[in-house]
C-alpha cells in the first residue's frame, strides 16, 4: 500500500474508534479535552491529539491508530493497516462535555480563593466523617497547606512541584470525583519533605489513609500520582529518591492496575539504584482499610458498652 494510502486511513480512522470496537470505555471523570482516558477492566489507554494519538500511563507503550491496533490484536503493522481500513466509516460515540467556564482562572489564584477546612466544615466531615480519616491527620495536612474546601462538600487535595509550588488538585467529594482544569498531575505530598521512606499511593486519601493507619510516621512522606504517570511525576519522584538513603514503599491499590503501577515504580527506583518494597493493603486500597477498622472499632466499643450495662429490672410482679 502507498504512503499516500496509509496517511489517508490514518486520518479517517480515531484511536477512540479502535478502542470502543475492543470493549474499552470512556472514563469521562477522569479524562480532558486533551487527554480522554479508556478503561476496560485493569487495562488504560489515553487517547490525545484529537483521536490520533494515544498512551498507556502504566507502560512506555504509544503511537498512532496502527501501533494501536498492533497492540490490541497482537498483529503486525500491514495486517493492522489492513484491520484499520476495515473501521473506515466507523465513528466512536461523542464525549460529552460539561459546558467551560468563559474565563478560567489560573490555577493559584482558584487554589488560593479557597478557604481552609475547618472543624465540622464540608471537607471535613467528608474526609473525618464520610472517610474515616483521623482529625490529626487533617490538621497536619491543613497546616502543611495541602487541602481546601471544594464544592459541595468536597475537598482539593493539591499536587505541589519541587518548589512546593500549587500546580493542580485532586478534587473528591461525595457525588464528585476529578481533576482540577488546567492543572498538572506531579505528586500530592504530606509529611516532612526531607523524608527518606516514600510511600507512594493512587490517591490523596489514600495517602492520607495510610498516614493515619501508620500514625504518620516519622520520616516517611506519603504521596499521590492522583491516578497519573507523567513525564513531571517520574521527574519528581527521581529527584527525590536522589537523596542519599531514601527507599520507596509502593503503596499502589491491591488489584491487577496497582500491581502493574507498582512494578512501574520499582523499576524506577531501581534505575537510580534505590531500595523499593511493595506494600499491599489488605482490602482494595488503603482508604477501605482505614473505614474497615473503624467499623471493628465502633463493634468493639458497642460491645464493651453492653458488657457494661446492668441488665435492666423487670417491671413484672414476681410471682406470689
Amino acid at each position: 500500500m502507498k504512503r499516500e494510502e496509509i496517511e489517508k486511513i490514518r486520518e479517517a480512522v480515531s484511536c477512540a474508534a479502535v478502542l470502543e470496537q475492543a470493549g474499552f470505555a470512556v472514563d469521562i471523570k477522569e479524562s480532558t479535552r486533551r487527554a480522554v482516558k479508556f478503561r476496560k477492566g485493569a487495562e488504560i489507554i489515553i487517547v490525545t491529539h484529537e483521536g490520533r494519538g494515544w498512551f498507556d500511563p502504566l507502560s512506555e507503550d504509544k503511537g498512532d491508530i496502527f501501533a494501536l491496533v498492533a497492540l490490541l490484536e497482537h498483529l503486525a503493522f500491514s495486517d493492522a493497516v489492513d484491520r484499520v481500513g476495515a473501521l473506515i466509516g466507523y465513528k466512536a460515540a461523542p464525549v460529552v462535555w460539561k459546558k467551560p467556564s468563559s474565563k478560567v482562572v489560573p490555577i493559584l489564584k482558584r487554589w488560593q480563593g479557597r478557604r481552609l477546612p475547618g472543624t465540622g466544615s464540608g471537607a471535613w466531615r467528608y474526609l473525618c466523617w464520610t472517610r474515616a480519616v483521623q482529625a490529626s491527620i487533617l490538621r497536619s495536612a491543613i497546616n502543611q497547606g495541602i487541602v481546601r474546601e471544594g464544592p459541595f462538600g468536597s475537598m482539593w487535595a493539591a499536587h505541589t512541584d519541587g518548589a512546593g509550588l500549587v500546580v493542580g488538585w485532586e478534587e473528591r467529594g461525595p457525588d464528585w470525583r476529578g481533576f482540577s482544569t488546567g492543572g498538572s498531575k506531579i505528586l500530592f505530598r504530606l509529611g516532612a519533605r526531607d523524608a527518606l521512606r516514600l510511600c507512594v499511593t493512587e490517591a490523596a486519601i489514600d495517602a492520607m489513609s495510610l498516614a493515619a493507619i501508620e500514625d504518620l510516621q516519622d520520616g516517611s512522606l506519603y504521596l499521590s500520582t492522583g491516578g497519573g504517570w507523567s513525564p513531571r511525576t517520574e521527574a519528581a519522584l527521581v529527584d527525590l529518591l536522589a537523596c542519599p538513603g531514601t527507599h520507596l514503599v509502593c503503596a499502589t491499590d491491591a488489584n491487577s492496575q496497582g500491581d502493574a503501577f507498582a512494578c512501574r515504580l520499582q523499576a524506577l527506583a531501581a534505575q537510580v539504584d534505590r531500595p523499593s518494597v511493595r506494600l499491599r493493603p489488605p482490602a482494595e486500597d488503603w482508604n477501605e482499610v482505614l473505614q474497615e477498622r473503624r467499623r471493628e472499632k465502633l463493634k468493639s466499643e458497642g460491645r464493651e458498652m453492653r458488657a457494661a450495662s446492668p441488665p435492666t429490672a423487670s417491671r413484672e410482679a414476681s410471682p406470689g
